[in-house]
């Protein structure tokens, strides 16, 4: 079974026994929706033309989730800046699409219930750990020195920008980490991939975060 980047960053950011996000909301949408542009980058199907998203051959990769995305991005009037895509990506319900088909695949249960016997609610605990085992395996890998693939680069980026990487890998030197979220470690076309994802999730958390503040305030 072949997992998306942005599936790969759910795995990471949900608990194997509680099936509960051990970020926060806010950052983890963001996260999933730079994933899928990340994919699409790696995949050669949208380029980052300084800060904005490019479409470049509109040819499907075989995904749902990945060609939607790209048809959207094919089909908008200009192009549009990175963040502004993690923002429209996050807002459509990307994470509860991603859980449900990770639990059709038996990777994660889908588990009912109610929080006071009154608020519906929905816990992911892991099914089949393999997966995520095998995502932390490459992660830990890299992060103590070897090289990554372009893959497993950005999937560092987008969970540096939303702050997972300390839950998730709470020992990794932060200083390996900055390296790889930067791209400083590869040639330039790779490096604007993997700084602008980087860059784009951050901003769009930000954003996202300051407008949920003040809604409140």
């Amino acid at each position: 079974m072949t997992l998306t980047i942005a599936e790969e960053v759910l795995l990471l950011a949900y608990r194997e026994d509680t099936g509960k996000p051990i970020i926060g909301s806010v950052e983890l949408d963001c996260a999933l929706a730079g994933a899928l542009l990340a994919d699409l980058a790696v995949r050669r199907r949208v380029d980052l033309d300084g800060a904005k998203v490019v479409p470049v051959d509109p040819t499907p990769v075989g995904d749902e989730e990945l060609d939607a995305t790209l048809a959207r991005i094919a089909e908008e009037r200009g192009p549009r800046k990175a963040d502004w895509w993690v923002g429209k990506l996050r807002a459509g319900r990307l994470r509860k699409r991603l859980l449900t088909r990770l639990a059709a695949r038996g990777v994660l249960s889908e588990q009912e219930g109610k929080v006071l016997g009154i608020f519906p609610t929905t816990r992911y605990p892991e099914l089949d750990p393999s997966h995520e085992q095998g995502v932390r395996e490459r992660v830990h890998n890299v992060l103590a020195g070897a090289d990554p693939d372009e893959r497993t680069a950005v999937l560092i980026a987008v969970i540096h920008a939303a702050k997972l990487d300390r839950r998730a890998f709470p020992d990794a030197p932060k200083g390996r980490v900055k390296e790889i979220a930067e791209g400083q470690w590869t040639a330039e076309a790779v490096r604007k991939t993997i700084a602008s994802i980087h860059a784009a999730v951050l901003a769009a958390t930000t954003a996202a975060t300051v407008a949920a503040t003040t809604a409140g305030s």
